[in-house]
């Protein structure tokens, strides 16, 4: 009994390849059934995500299941790819990705959101759409700096406020003395 050996496709492992690329520069994914939406659709979401720097790339679920193998990620991954499977790749702020699809769901309802892979860990559809609600990493940085600046400012304003109470009372006092001397 001969034993056949599966030749592998010379193509089939160039593909798998460039989505190992295409994962490799990006920590987090949102994975998306997109059957049902047009290629305007898929056009103007395409557009929307390459403006905060992420891409949406139509994937064989193999060929993406085997890429995130290498790239030592999550089996759970896995459960996502099935049916037709688009990744939104997010290489900084998944959150705002993340919005920008469930925004998006609102217009085409075709467009269902399955999970995701964001730092590490696997989300499904329920906890995507939670975190898409959370505030960006931008808007809490910003937050933290509003908080640590609180207190310099109210020293500034005080200490401020100090000078500005001494010239007052001085301008008074000469006022004053002006007044008493011109009576």
């Amino acid at each position: 009994m001969a034993i056949v050996a599966k030749k592998i496709q010379d193509t089939k492992t160039t593909a798998i390849a460039a989505l190992k690329t295409d994962f490799s520069a990006a920590p987090d994914f949102i994975f998306t059934d997109y059957r049902g939406l047009t290629v305007e659709q898929i056009t103007n979401l395409r557009k929307n995500l390459r403006a905060k720097e992420a891409s949406f790339k139509v994937v064989k679920n193999n060929f993406a299941r085997i890429a995130f193998e290498q790239l030592s990620a999550p089996g759970e991954v896995a459960s996502y790819l099935t049916g037709p499977t688009a990744v939104a790749i997010a290489p900084k702020d998944a959150n705002e990705i993340a919005k920008i699809l469930l925004d998006f769901v609102k217009e085409a309802p075709t467009l269902n959101v399955k999970g995701g892979l964001v730092g590490g860990t696997v989300y499904d559809a329920k906890q995507i759409a939670a975190f898409s609600k959370l505030p960006g990493r931008l808007e809490l940085i910003s937050m933290l700096m509003s908080v640590m600046n609180g207190p310099a400012r109210n020293l500034a304003a005080a200490l401020n406020d100090v000078n500005a109470r001494l010239v007052r009372t001085i301008k008074a006092v000469g006022e004053k003395k002006a007044e008493s001397g011109a009576a």
